[in-house]
């Protein structure tokens, strides 16, 4: 078992989901109950990274972080160190892939939230972040969790991308996924076999939990209980 890898890929993923919840949070809220004409071009390009082949958004996100791009020539200049291939490239590249799968629960946690709750909050005096605090997030909290565990779970099976932004450096950008990768390249399928049932053993374990939690019951928001 490459535990550095193991580790690597839970950090990642923590912090992914870490940046991406008041983001997705806000984002999903403004695309649920926003009215804006460019509402429909965001949603699309919000969802792209669902269904872009992993080495073209790989391939985009290596350009617009190279040392001759302007967000690449800024972290250069800041830090000393390239973005492209380091944990921090890593993370934002991390943070493209998992919009959608952070976004669009959430998206359909505030779109489920009966309209005549905001008229009855308006009548209350109830201002929009008191609003968010008080209705929205109790009443949402099963989608937002919902996104939350499904970036944890995608940033840690991630290969594609993580492979043409980070390559195989180790304790730095090799993932989980990417040792797997390299210990089948090597012909070491005992090793390459361990991290794989455990990688599944966890994905499984984070969807069970993820069920667990957002099933609906009495006094937690989660809807009434049929007969």
């Amino acid at each position: 078992m490459d535990w550095q890898a193991l580790t690597l890929s839970a950090w990642l993923a923590l912090a992914t989901a870490a940046i991406l919840l008041p983001l997705g949070v806000l984002a999903g809220r403004w695309l649920a109950h926003g009215a804006h004409p460019l509402k429909p071009l965001a949603e699309a390009a919000l969802a792209l990274p669902l269904v872009l082949p992993p080495t073209v958004l790989g391939y985009y996100l290596l350009v617009a972080m190279g040392a001759a791009s302007p967000l690449g020539e800024l972290h250069q200049r800041l830090t000393g160190q390239p973005l492209a291939f380091s944990f921090q490239g890593l993370l934002v590249a991390s943070l493209v892939f998992n919009i959608p799968f952070a976004l669009m629960p959430m998206q359909r946690a505030f779109e489920a939230i009966p309209g005549e709750l905001y008229d009855a909050a308006r009548t209350c005096g109830l201002n929009r972040w008191q609003t968010l605090w008080r209705i929205e997030l109790p009443l949402a909290w099963r989608g937002i969790l919902t996104g939350l565990i499904m970036t944890v779970a995608h940033t840690l099976g991630e290969f594609g991308v993580v492979l043409m932004v980070g390559g195989s450096i180790p304790g730095e950008t090799r993932t989980i996924a990417i040792a797997i990768y390299d210990k089948v390249q090597s012909f070491d399928l005992h090793a390459a076999g361990v991290m794989s049932a455990t990688l599944l053993g966890i994905s499984l374990i984070t969807l069970l939990i993820t069920a667990w939690l957002t099933r609906a019951r009495p006094g937690t928001g989660g809807g009434r209980q049929t007969r």
